[in-house]
This record gives structure tokens, C-alpha cells and sequence, in this order.
């Protein structure tokens, strides 16, 4: 299915929200999902579902909203999906905590 810009901006919020959601439900630490394969796994699905919409917005809608940084997040989609193996969940914690609540507030900014 084809979607627009904005479709797939609200999907992307969507997935956001319920990604803090289940962070937040779930008691999640860095530390516990260092250490849990499962929480990894559960992880992934909607941070390459973020990427895989991101990835195709249209450039122009990326110019526009240039202030994110769309080519990071489409790249993290690829790297999981790729280099899953070679995850460093380090990385991944300071995604889910510190940017991924960021970057809330940017889409919330869209227009």
C-alpha cells in the first residue's frame, strides 16, 4: 500500500507512543534489556517499523522537517534488520531513553 507523508507520519507516532507505552508498563531498565533477549526482540519490531516509514517519506517532506534526522533513522531500520547480530544494545538504550522521547516531541511539532 501506498502511503502519504502524513499517513505515514501518524504511523510513526503511533509506534512511538506505543513503544513508550510498553517501556513505561513494563518497568524496562537499560539493564533489563541488556540483559533479556526477549525484551531485545520485542524492541526491534516497532524501531524498524519507525525506520521502514521513515525511510520512505518523501524528500521533499525530509527537507522540509530537515531539523530530524531521517537518514539515522531509516539506518538503524537497516541495521537491525541486516546486522541484527551486531546490535550494540548500548546504543539501543540510549535510543529507547533518550532520543526515542525527543523525538516524540518533534513529530508532535509537525504541522
Amino acid at each position: 500500500m501506498q502511503y502519504t507523508d502524513e499517513q505515514r507520519i501518524e504511523k510513526i507516532k503511533v509506534t512511538v507512543s506505543k513503544l513508550q507505552e510498553y517501556v513505561t508498563s513494563s518497568g524496562l531498565t537499560r539493564d533489563k534489556i541488556l540483559e533479556d533477549e526477549t525484551i531485545r526482540w520485542t524492541l526491534t519490531t516497532p524501531l524498524y517499523n519507525i525506520g521502514e516509514h521513515a525511510y520512505y517519506l518523501s524528500k521533499e517532506f525530509k527537507e522540509t522537517n530537515s531539523d530530524i534526522p531521517w537518514a539515522k533513522i531509516s539506518g538503524l531500520r537497516h541495521r537491525l534488520v541486516h546486522d541484527y547480530e551486531n546490535t550494540n544494545w548500548t546504543i539501543i538504550c540510549d535510543i529507547v531513553f533518550d532520543v526515542i522521547p525527543e523525538f516524540k516531541k518533534q513529530l508532535d511539532g509537525i504541522k
